[in-house]
């Protein structure tokens, strides 16, 4: 009876300094970590979080990018800050999809180990495009090109292990087709090899290419996810022309180094949802042809172990290798 007296008032004592915490949150700097550099997608959905609730909120919120080690350098950070509060992470599918799946047996973190999950902040689909003087149209046209042709069909992608890389092979797989990948150094560059007739296809985000498809010089094939875009509706998903398992997006998130007090993890899950209905907030992300999350924790969970299950699958039966 005696240690369970004692145990219950050391559990009280816990709950109660972990309440008190909380209430106190915030009183001093709150850091977004990003595996980044500044400019790019991650970085600008952090930003935008950051302004929002410092503004609103007369919280101070900065972002600190921390690029490079294919995002392992800032999750690492992230993974191993105090669990106090004042450390984030904003980061992509990248590293918590993709990479398990390339460095299956190397990758130094594990999100259900060193995270909590808070929301997904936005999802972006990418876009399948060609060149405008290849005959594909539509995925029938680029199954039947590549049926006839094996390999000879060529893809760029911002990278060797990208999201866009890993979806690009996800498209060959449901369409039963094998393509040539040719990686590029960015979005910006990939996009620019299709324009220019380097390589035949490209599987970019909106922004990269939105220019050339506006000018004429890149057609949209299809959408890689289950939904249409609400960037541009007209757009037909790679399910509604028959490949019905594809659904590939880019999705960004919010994460807490594990054991964070749930009272902090709940407020800020709540302010960042209150975030996200911002007009300027959603007007940006449309923009860049992405559309606002705010799913609860548990639901992120699942779509993240989803995402990452099917891109392991991809990487073995694409015999796909980090580099």
């Amino acid at each position: 009876m005696k240690k369970l007296v004692q145990c219950i008032t050391a559990l009280t004592l816990v709950l109660a300094a972990s309440a008190s915490h909380a209430q106190e949150w915030p009183n001093q700097t709150i850091k977004l970590l990003v595996p980044f550099a500044p400019g790019g997608v991650v970085d600008v959905t952090a930003r935008l979080l950051a302004v929002n609730m410092s503004s609103r909120l007369g919280w101070k919120v900065i972002v600190e990018n921390k690029p490079g080690g294919n995002g392992f350098i800032a999750v690492n950070a992230a993974a191993k800050a105090e669990p106090d509060g004042y450390t984030f992470l904003v980061a992509h599918t990248g590293e918590f999809a993709g990479n398990p799946a390339l460095f299956e047996s190397t990758i130094p973190y594990n999100l259900e180990r060193d995270f909590a999950p808070i929301t997904m902040i936005s999802d972006t689909p990418m876009l399948v495009v060609a060149h405008k003087d290849v005959p594909i149209n539509n995925f029938a046209d680029l199954i039947a090109v590549a049926k006839d042709k094996p390999q000879s069909v060529t893809y760029s992608s911002p990278g060797n292990g990208s999201v866009n890389h890993l979806a690009g092979e996800w498209v060959a797989s449901a369409a039963g087709v094998k393509l040539l990948h040719v990686p590029y150094k960015g979005g910006a560059p990939a996009a620019a090899a299709v324009a220019s007739g380097e390589v035949m296809l490209g599987v970019v985000a909106v922004p990269a290419v939105s220019a050339f498809i506006k000018s004429g010089k890149i057609k949209v094939v299809g959408v890689t996810t289950a939904n249409r875009a609400e960037y541009n509706k007209t757009w037909t998903t790679a399910r509604e022309q028959g490949l019905t398992e594809l659904d590939a997006s880019n999705w960004v998130g919010m994460f807490a180094p594990k054991n964070v007090p749930q009272a902090i993890l709940d407020r800020m899950y709540a302010e960042v949802r209150i975030t996200l209905q911002d007009a300027v907030v959603k007007e940006r992300f449309a923009a860049a042809g992405a559309i606002t999350g705010g799913m609860p924790p548990a639901a992120f969970l699942a779509r993240i172990k989803k995402d990452a299950a099917r891109y392991r699958e991809i990487v073995r039966s694409a015999n796909i290798k980090a580099q």
